[in-house]
């Protein structure tokens, strides 16, 4: 009887893109939502804020029910700690301690890393969304207006963001970043529009105020969910503007150690 034995060919090679940014995407995910410090800014700063002031008669949010007023406020500052804040300090972080240098010479490509962090961002936003989603809904929120408008408006002010963060992550140093994010953080939620009305500042400021990318948001989300307006055109170019700046910028000035 004859045994013949088999002849393995090695085949060394990278793993599909869509695998490699998938499995990235994932592992992004997994540790965003493990970190302490992003907890506390993408799910209990935004879940306490919108059930102190929906509770509290402290800002005068206007006519209507606060909860009205404050969940598309608090919408649009869920995207901001996550697009933003959250991953400026940790890409910042990640660039710091030679995580990025080492990803930048794996198979994945440069772009489909920042393609990675991006889908983290949007997995990470919708499970904010959902949960303040459901608490407004426990408070008395009655949500108005089309829902492809609310979607357009997130996706581009998560552009935004992203872009902002990036850009601020790979041109500062980590702890440059660490400060400047949470002070741009705590900036933008007073005067934003997110739980302050802007027509409560004076006219000259809250010109300047009104072209803020959180501001657009909220005003925007605001606009459709709480008056049920059509689709917000000023907001959205205001957002559009603000993404294709900062992508271009982060694309053209990031430094990778």
């Amino acid at each position: 009887m004859t045994t013949t034995t088999g002849t393995y060919t090695p085949r060394p090679g990278a793993a599909p893109l869509g695998r490699m940014i998938a499995t990235q995407a994932a592992l992004e995910t997994k540790m965003l939502l493990r970190n302490g410090e992003q907890l506390l800014l993408t799910v209990i700063i935004p879940t306490l804020l919108l059930v102190l002031f929906s509770s509290v008669d402290i800002v005068d949010t206007g006519e209507g029910e606060a909860v009205d007023f404050l969940a598309p406020g608090v919408l649009a500052l869920a995207v901001l700690s996550t697009a933003f804040t959250g991953q400026a300090i940790a890409t910042g972080f990640e660039r710091r301690y030679g995580v990025l240098k080492r990803l930048a010479a794996s198979p994945l490509p440069r772009w489909a890393l920042m393609t990675a962090k991006t889908v983290s961002v949007l997995v990470t936003e919708v499970l904010q969304v959902v949960l303040l989603t459901a608490i407004a809904f426990a408070l008395g929120w009655s949500p108005h207006g089309n829902p492809f408008s609310v979607l357009l408006l997130m996706v581009l002010g998560t552009a935004a963001f992203s872009g902002l963060g990036l850009l601020m992550a790979g041109t500062l140093k980590a702890e440059a970043t660490l400060a400047a994010a949470n002070l741009v953080f705590l900036l933008l939620l007073v005067g934003g529009g997110v739980i302050v009305p802007l027509d409560k500042f004076p006219d000259a400021a809250r010109d300047v105020l009104g072209l803020l990318p959180v501001s657009a948001l909220s005003d925007g989300l605001r606009d459709v969910l709480q008056h049920g307006a059509g689709m917000p055109w000023g907001d959205l170019a205001i957002l559009a503007v603000w993404a294709v700046v900062g992508l271009a910028a982060a694309g053209r000035f990031f430094r990778w150690e």
